[in-house]
């Protein structure tokens, strides 16, 4: 996938990480500008279906209340920890 197609997914993605709670604006959109870009085609992907899920259940996989079922999506959940760790903006 080449650079201009990525912005321009980017660009589409960025309004679905736009969520009812700030919190989930603010780790979302920060792995979006962070790592997405950097991502195989397959955990793009498991990023996109991720945010097919709600509010509630995304708040709850992110602050450890619950585990998403799938290896993939438990996968996606540690990668956005991961980079949200090493973010200033989300500590």
């Amino acid at each position: 996938m080449d650079l201009e197609t990525i912005d321009t997914e980017v660009l589409q993605l960025r309004w679905q990480c736009r969520r009812g709670m700030l919190e989930l604006d603010l780790m979302l959109g920060t792995f979006l500008d962070k790592a997405y870009a950097s991502l195989t085609q397959t955990a793009r992907a498991d990023f996109r279906r991720l945010l097919e899920e709600s509010d509630q259940t995304l708040y709850e996989w992110f602050i450890g209340q619950a585990v998403p079922e799938g290896a993939s999506m438990q996968s996606m959940i540690l990668q956005i920890r991961t980079v949200l760790s090493q973010d200033n903006r989300c500590t």
